[in-house]
């Protein structure tokens, strides 16, 4: 499955605030399973690999209270290799008394938890794409409950934290309206969208994923955007092909009406609901 590397456009890497790093790093590592690449003071990249970033975790100096009912972070969602190591972390959380929340999806097969801070995690597995129901540019998904029993019944294997293999599936998003945020991401960003949720949710995909992108206004039309000294998402890496995707990119982001700006040499927008966005290659 080619969804997660070029000629594809996928999150690569989410960047959270937290207010307590230490706290946050034993949760990362003992609960989810990831181990610490590098960290400073008040900063830690974590890697399933060893050696690809997927999710940085930051306390700012001023990090206060998380703000509810703003925009930002739903979840981010991190893709296992197999359906065996799906039943391998059922079993490690059953082992710590960890509380989750399930879903089949009918392309997907996920649990749901959220960090220390409240940032919202899903962990999932992809059933084969051949199984997929496409309706012309739309995909088939549901929320039906997670059958536990078929997935345990070839046993729990040994949980040894996160595979290798792990990939930043996805990420969902609170915004405040849909139809300017879809304009961004269609007509600026290149995405496709692959589902629709009645009027309140929607998804985009490149290559004919399921969805790399996921919007919704749940919290509310018109949330508005949090503080910066709250906890939640900081940013999120887009990774384009190559460096003439990136340019056309953000042609078509300015076209719109959109700012792309540089940052110490990132190339940065943000959607109209104040979600940062780092434009990588």
């Amino acid at each position: 499955m080619n969804f997660h590397r070029e000629p594809a456009t996928f999150v690569g890497q989410v960047n959270v605030k937290v207010q307590d790093l230490n706290r946050s790093i034993s949760f990362y590592k003992d609960v989810i399973g990831f181990t610490v690449f590098n960290q400073t003071e008040r900063k830690a990249n974590l890697t399933a690999d060893g050696k690809t970033v997927l999710l940085t975790i930051e306390q700012p100096e001023d990090i206060g209270p998380r703000q509810a009912g703003t925009t930002g972070l739903y979840h981010f969602a991190l893709l296992l290799p197999k359906r065996s190591d799906l039943a391998s972390i059922v079993g490690h959380f059953m082992n710590i008394g960890q509380r989750i929340a399930s879903s089949d999806h009918f392309v997907s097969e996920a649990l749901y938890l959220s960090d220390p801070d409240g940032n919202g995690i899903e962990i999932y597995i992809d059933r084969a794409p051949s199984e997929w129901t496409w309706s012309g540019p739309e995909v088939h998904m549901t929320v039906d409950p997670l059958d536990f029993n078929d997935l345990l019944s070839s046993g729990i294997p040994k949980w040894e934290g996160l595979p290798a293999h792990t990939v930043m599936g996805h990420i969902h998003l609170h915004v405040s309206e849909l139809e300017k945020v879809e304009e961004f991401y269609t007509k600026g960003l290149g995405f496709e969208v692959v589902n629709r949720f009645g009027s309140q949710a929607l998804f985009l995909s490149t290559a004919k994923y399921h969805h790399h992108i996921g919007l919704n206004t749940w919290n509310g039309v018109g949330a508005p955007r949090p503080s910066k000294n709250s906890p939640g998402l900081e940013s999120y890496t887009l990774v384009l092909p190559d460096e003439e995707s990136r340019t056309a990119v953000m042609a078509n982001l300015k076209s719109i009406g959109a700012s792309v700006t540089e940052e110490n040499g990132l190339f940065v927008t943000e959607d109209p609901s104040g979600n940062r966005i780092v434009l990588e290659v």
